[in-house]
């Protein structure tokens, strides 16, 4: 009888919504999880003039992904969540991308960052220069990993030494036969500072450069390798002598501004070979000349020390960081986000993924805060976006629905009854 099947789809329709609030109730405390609804459509089936055919009930299960859920501050620096549309692009290990918002990620034995599913975070590798050009597809960009992070030892190959030089009048001269570059037991300076540098394999190496003033207006630059200081003095002589030419770097300043006069300014960097590594341009072009006492600021040098990963920052625009141990900072990779027209028509996958649809669109991807993407917040997770009060009330809608069909079935089949009764 047709009550009877109609009463049947009610009860399934209604065990479908059951189904959706128990996977709700379930993924509540579920990071990035989107809620799940039933819709229902009334079924009609044709029927002749003066008779009704019941048709019953069809259901369509619509996902909420548009609607953000609340953000949870973590301790983890690689606990990301987005505020705004986009998600997150992983990869399965394999090359096949997918989207999402669950964004808890550790780094795994090998170095990468993978959420609890077990997907591979997904960047664009940045160590040379942000170029900002970005694929307009999941399949751009590379898995990050940690430990392509951890850096090679580099050579030292530039340096640039900023100083003043004492002007006054009282400064005495430095006796020719005793000056750095004679390096003898009874060589004398009017100024020193020590320099680290590095050699080919990341060893520090020490440069002691020292300036003696030869004349008014006129001064001596010397450089030695530290380690070759005499055992005794911890000074002169060094054992392997200076590294520039042999009678030091001349260098004349102008006593109208303190500026440098000579050598010209094509010629304010000299070469000096560190034993042990490359060689090193030698820029002095910052040094002055006024009336007060030796000031050297901070050189710039280049080069390092082999280092790996102390720390991980993740920006609002995407670009992650790496601190070093060795104390500098390295922008390694930077994550682009992507979006959908229609997120709440995306395919749900398990493990909080979601793939694209022909009712989806086709994604947009760029980084965050391009155009309408959202932003990426750090030490955050994104909640689940189901509300349990809602869902217990929706439960019990739906068990009294069920019942109600059930008791449709069961006069159905009472009126069956009767009907087979009237043969006898």
């Amino acid at each position: 009888m047709s009550i009877m099947n109609t009463a049947v789809s009610g009860m399934k329709a209604q065990s479908n919504r059951l189904a959706t609030v128990g996977d709700n109730i379930a993924n509540a405390s579920t990071v990035g999880y989107k809620k799940t609804s039933t819709q229902f459509s009334a079924l009609v089936m044709d029927a002749g003039s003066g008779s009704y055919n019941a048709g019953g009930v069809e259901t369509h299960v619509r996902r909420a992904v548009s609607l953000e859920g609340g953000l949870t501050s973590t301790t983890s620096t690689t606990d990301l969540a987005i505020r705004g549309s986009g998600f997150f692009i992983v990869d399965d290990g394999s090359g096949a991308r997918y989207m999402t918002r669950a964004g808890s990620f550790v780094e795994d034995a090998e170095g990468y960052l993978v959420n609890a599913a077990g997907y591979y975070l997904t960047g664009y590798d940045i160590r040379n220069g942000d170029s900002g050009v970005i694929v307009n597809s999941l399949n751009g960009g590379e898995r990050i990993n940690v430990n392509n992070l951890n850096i090679q030892a580099t050579p030292t190959t530039g340096i640039t030494f900023p100083a003043n030089l004492d002007a006054r009048d009282d400064v005495a001269v430095v006796a020719a036969g005793t000056l750095p570059s004679d390096n003898v037991a009874g060589s004398t300076y009017t100024s020193k500072s020590s320099i680290i540098v590095y050699d080919n394999l990341g060893g520090e190496v020490k440069l002691d450069v020292y300036f003696a003033k030869t004349a008014t207006n006129g001064w001596q630059m010397s450089v030695f390798d530290a380690r070759t200081a005499d055992a005794a003095t911890g000074g002169f002589p060094y054992a392997a002598g200076g590294l520039l030419n042999a009678g030091g770097t001349a260098i004349t300043f102008d006593p109208a501004n303190g500026s440098i006069q000579t050598p010209p300014v094509a010629d304010r960097t000299v070469n000096l070979n560190v034993p042990g590594g490359a060689t090193v341009a030698f820029d002095f072009s910052k040094l002055t000349q006024v009336k007060m006492e030796y000031t050297p600021l901070e050189p710039t040098v280049n080069g390092n020390a082999p280092s790996t990963v102390s720390g991980i920052n993740i920006g609002d625009d995407g670009v992650v960081s790496f601190a070093m141990k060795n104390g500098t900072t390295v922008d390694g990779y930077r994550l682009p986000l992507a979006d959908v027209p229609s997120p709440d028509n995306l395919t749900a996958l398990s493990g909080g993924l979601f793939q694209v649809s022909n009712e989806s669109g086709s994604p947009l991807v760029g980084f965050p805060g391009q155009g309408s993407l959202g932003s990426i917040r750090t030490n955050a997770l994104e909640s689940s976006n189901v509300d349990l009060a809602d869902e217990l009330s929706t439960m019990i809608e739906a068990q009294r629905n069920y019942t109600a069909n059930s008791k449709a079935f069961q006069t159905g089949a009472e009126v069956l009854e009767v009907l087979v009764n009237l043969k006898r």
